[in-house]
């Protein structure tokens, strides 16, 4: 008997089979590379505009209702991507009801954090150093006070009976500069006025006699002593290089020459309700006009304070930060340059 033996044929897949089986796995890699993108994108911030907003999340809120709200509000670029963010970590159910005040250069991240950590009910309130009093103002409220009870505390002429307000001239009606900087505790039947007068008591006990004496010698009043030392921790925030910075200041105003300062600038563009900007004209613009801007720009710290009471002994005219966070430091202008578009790109705008 003759026995048949079938061997089983290899199938044969057409050549263009693979080759649109590969164009599939190429478009859906693309597509989730570009998909990741978009989404990693739109978690950025819409803006650099510092400016904030009155934000309130009603209680039982969906996540999707927040985020449309949001969108809507231009404070996010996108509500999907806001949604895929507090899925992808479980956040869904940590989302407070509050009154909050955000701002369009905050990313999602940022806000998020704002929106989980249950700011509203916090025993500690924080002045941060180097804060504006936008910024603060806008700690407050993510605290858990209402925008109101924190305009209301932040009008400096209730405070006139403490220390640190003698130091103001009396054509400024703003506390900017004036906050001492540290953690305060509240309850819930704390007014925020309670903090502020604390944060000032605290402030006009670090104006002590021998910290006076050492802005009038350089000619300074103790008011335009806290103006520089409210410049210096915006420009730089390592100890070790805020002594000289302030050197670098003093030279010039000794000298007559403009400041020089972006962080002042800036400023002005943002007191007047626009985004930063280096070229807006205003009086803190130190680009622009000579001496010290009418105010100080943010809170101060005790580096910050101790550097502009003792500053350097150098002979230093002008500094740059790099984009790796070094301050160079050079006695004229062509070094200056030099150092500038070799180490400052990203935050010197080139």
């Amino acid at each position: 008997m003759t026995h048949y033996t079938h061997k089983r044929q290899r199938q044969h897949i057409p050549g263009r089979v693979w080759l649109i089986l590969g164009g599939l796995v190429i478009l859906l890699v693309v597509g989730v590379i570009f998909v990741r993108n978009l989404y990693n994108t739109d978690l950025r911030p819409v803006s650099d505009n510092p400016q904030t907003q009155i934000f309130t999340v009603k209680s039982g809120s969906s996540v999707k209702s927040i985020a449309d709200s949001l969108e809507k509000a231009h404070l996010i670029k996108s509500a999907w991507a806001f949604q895929l963010y507090i899925h992808s970590k479980e956040f869904g159910g940590n989302l407070q009801a509050g009154t909050y005040a955000l701002a369009p250069n905050q990313s999602v991240p940022s806000i998020v954090t704002t929106l989980t950590k249950g700011k509203v009910a916090t025993r500690l309130v924080t002045v941060l150093p180097g804060r504006r009093i936008d910024q603060v103002r806008a700690d407050f409220i993510n605290s858990g006070f209402t925008p109101n009870s924190v305009d209301q505390a932040l009008q400096p002429d209730q405070y006139n009976d403490l220390p640190a307000l003698a130091f103001k001239p009396s054509n400024v009606n703003t506390l900017e500069g004036l906050l001492w900087p540290d953690s305060f505790q509240k309850d819930p039947t704390t007014d925020p006025s309670v903090i502020i007068r604390e944060s000032l008591v605290e402030m006009g006990q670090h104006m002590t006699p021998s910290v006076q004496a050492a802005f009038a010698a350089e000619n300074l009043t103790t008011y335009q002593g806290i103006i520089l030392t409210s410049m210096i921790i915006q420009e730089v925030n390592k100890p070790s290089d805020q002594p000289q910075v302030a050197q670098v200041f003093l030279s010039r105003l000794k000298s007559n020459s403009t400041l020089g300062s972006d962080v002042t600038a800036r400023y002005g563009a943002i007191a007047a309700g626009q985004a930063p900007s280096l070229t807006y004209d205003s009086p803190y613009n130190t680009l622009i006009h000579k001496g010290l801007p009418p105010t100080p720009i943010s809170t101060i710290s005790a580096s910050s304070l101790d550097a502009a009471t003792h500053p350097a002994s150098t002979n230093w005219l002008y500094f740059v930060t790099g984009d790796n966070g070094n301050t160079y430091f050079s006695t004229n202008l062509q070094d200056h340059q030099t150092q500038t578009q070799q180490y400052c790109h990203k935050l010197c705008g080139q």
